[in-house]
């Protein structure tokens, strides 16, 4: 596919704890910096964080204390930690970034407005994305698809731990087969867990292709972003033309 121009990447909460760890690990943020940082260079570039290294609000919820919505917030809140300390770190290392959040939070975060997102973007500053949608009930791989088609976006960067999406779950199935590439509307009738199926759907309908990869291979971020093929490209069967920016 071309090198996009307009990227939204979803990392997860967990990214940034130690194996089988939680809260922020320093290693792990500077790994995620780092790649961010080499990649911002040639694409207007938007970060959506996840939480669960906070706090997850599904697995509160099922424990019975806490209802749904409530869990979803708290989960919200976490994403805002992890991306004052992603935003801290792209600025420690030079790079102008700015964390907008969906939570009304002034103290600390800009609250998102489309129209102030894509200033930044033309001032040349890397967006952090917080709080998910500031919506109870919707996962953060949804937002990182309605901030894509919000943004106009290119290509959505799915980071995730293995190196693509399998048949089957690979770590149960030593037979489990990688896809190359893929169409969004298999992925969702196949329900193979690539995201949520909200969120698949809405890169369905706006046609934004989806690139699930290993954000632990050096590097990856950036190859992604030059529009080389890795891990799994998931892709509109009938895509649109480019729009342009």
């Amino acid at each position: 596919m071309p090198a996009p121009t307009r990227v939204v990447l979803k990392i997860s909460g967990e990214s940034f704890a130690s194996p089988s760890g939680f809260g922020i690990d320093s290693e792990r943020l500077s790994l995620i910096a780092n790649e961010i940082a080499q990649a911002s260079g040639s694409v207007d570039l938007a970060v959506v964080v996840g939480g669960g290294n906070i706090v997850r609000g599904g697995t509160l919820a099922k424990q019975g204390q806490i209802v749904q919505a409530t869990a979803d917030y708290m989960g919200m809140l976490g994403t805002v930690l992890n991306g004052l300390a992603l935003r801290e770190a792209l600025e420690q290392m030079g790079y102008p970034s700015r964390l907008m959040s969906a939570l009304a939070i002034p103290s600390v975060a800009e609250p998102f407005i489309r129209n102030r997102a894509i200033r930044h973007f033309e001032k040349g500053r890397i967006l952090v994305l917080a709080a998910g949608t500031g919506n109870p009930f919707f996962t953060t791989d949804t937002c990182a698809s309605l901030r894509a088609a919000e943004l106009g976006a290119d290509l959505l960067l799915k980071a995730t731990k293995v190196d693509g999406v399998y048949d089957r779950d690979p770590e149960k199935h030593a037979d489990a087969t990688r896809y190359d590439s893929l169409f969004l509307e298999d992925a969702i009738e196949q329900q193979l867990g690539v995201m949520d199926l909200t969120a698949l759907t809405m890169c369905m309908e706006r046609k934004i292709p989806v690139q699930v990869f290993d954000f632990f291979t050096p590097g990856n971020i950036s190859r992604a972003v030059a529009g080389e093929t890795i891990g799994t490209l998931v892709s509109p069967r009938n895509p649109n033309p480019t729009d342009s920016h």
